[in-house]
């Protein structure tokens, strides 16, 4: 059986510094998000072992198969310029200011759900998944096999990758 482990929070004192600050700095990049099309502005951080925060937001294309979720640019941004530091956690909101009465939480798709799940299985660490709510809300999710039950990983393919 697959459970997903859900914990909620009213507000962000219940979260160490290192953490607000992770939480700060997704906010901060929804002013850069270019969602023109769906007005769906997303934005999502990065938290390195290391201490260090890398940010990035969606970014839409015409051809709605060519932009990018906020989450895997955050993650590929952090990768791309720290590959061998691992990511501890990652936080991910929505520009609710622009819909006041959207209180639900938004939870990343499933591209975004298995690009985590890959670098938890590169680095051998879960990587804790914070989704930031209206005002100050949190739901905090401990690893991506969590929220992604069943996942696919590298292991699978590495196994058929020798002919027997």
């Amino acid at each position: 059986m697959c459970e997903c482990h859900v914990e909620l929070y009213d507000h962000y004192n219940s979260f160490s510094e290192a953490e607000r600050q992770l939480f700060a700095a997704a906010k901060a990049a929804l002013h850069n998000a270019y969602a023109p099309y769906s007005n769906f502005q997303v934005a999502a951080a990065v938290w390195l072992s290391d201490g260090s925060i890398y940010q990035g937001n969606n970014q839409e294309n015409a051809a709605y198969p060519s932009g990018l979720c906020a989450e895997r640019v955050a993650l590929f941004y952090a990768s791309a310029i720290k590959p061998d530091i691992a990511p501890r956690g990652i936080a991910v909101t929505v520009n609710y200011e622009h819909h006041p009465d959207f209180d639900q939480i938004v939870s990343p798709c499933g591209g975004c759900r298995q690009v985590i799940a890959e670098y938890e299985h590169k680095f051998k660490q879960p990587i804790c998944i914070y989704l930031l709510g209206s005002g100050t809300k949190v739901a905090v999710i401990r690893t991506m096999s969590e929220l992604l039950p069943l996942l696919f990983s590298g292991d699978v393919l590495k196994s058929f990758s020798t002919p027997k």
